[in-house]
């Protein structure tokens, strides 16, 4: 999503353009891999001093009360930040504490499948996310 886009999400949204608000979604792009608020705290301190951490905190808890960025809990029990919001999984690696987006149609299918059939009493399924979990292996 580019500037552009996320004018029109928070327009759409009914929530006010703000350079905060740009600063923070740019921050969990620019960062890449799933940033923690530690993290982007930290990226936007070093760029942008004078915005509080409280408005950080705020800023992201918007974006996910919206649907425009969504919490991913790693392993460690992080929580850490996507803005990716077309369907995929995670590939989470606890040993480095990486995650990469995982895309599969034929999964989605299989899940959705899955579930309509075995209709999981007084349930109602809104969204399914795998995460998967184990360790990224470098080609040499």
């Amino acid at each position: 999503m580019n500037k552009a886009d996320l004018h029109n999400v928070l327009r759409n949204k009914g929530l006010k353009i703000t350079p905060q608000r740009i600063i923070v979604f740019d921050a969990v792009v620019n960062l890449g891999n799933h940033p923690s608020t530690d993290k982007i705290i930290e990226h936007i301190k070093n760029n942008h001093p004078n915005i509080s951490v409280a408005t950080v905190y705020k800023i992201l808890e918007t974006f996910v009360e919206h649907g425009i960025l969504k919490r991913v809990k790693t392993g460690k029990d992080v929580m850490r930040y996507d803005y990716e919001l077309e369907k995929h999984h995670h590939l989470y690696a606890k040993d480095s504490d990486r995650i990469e987006d995982y895309y599969d149609a034929d999964l989605n299918q299989l899940l959705e499948k899955y579930f309509e059939q075995k209709k999981i009493e007084n349930f109602k399924i809104e969204e399914m996310k795998l995460q998967i979990i184990g360790k990224f292996i470098e080609n040499k």
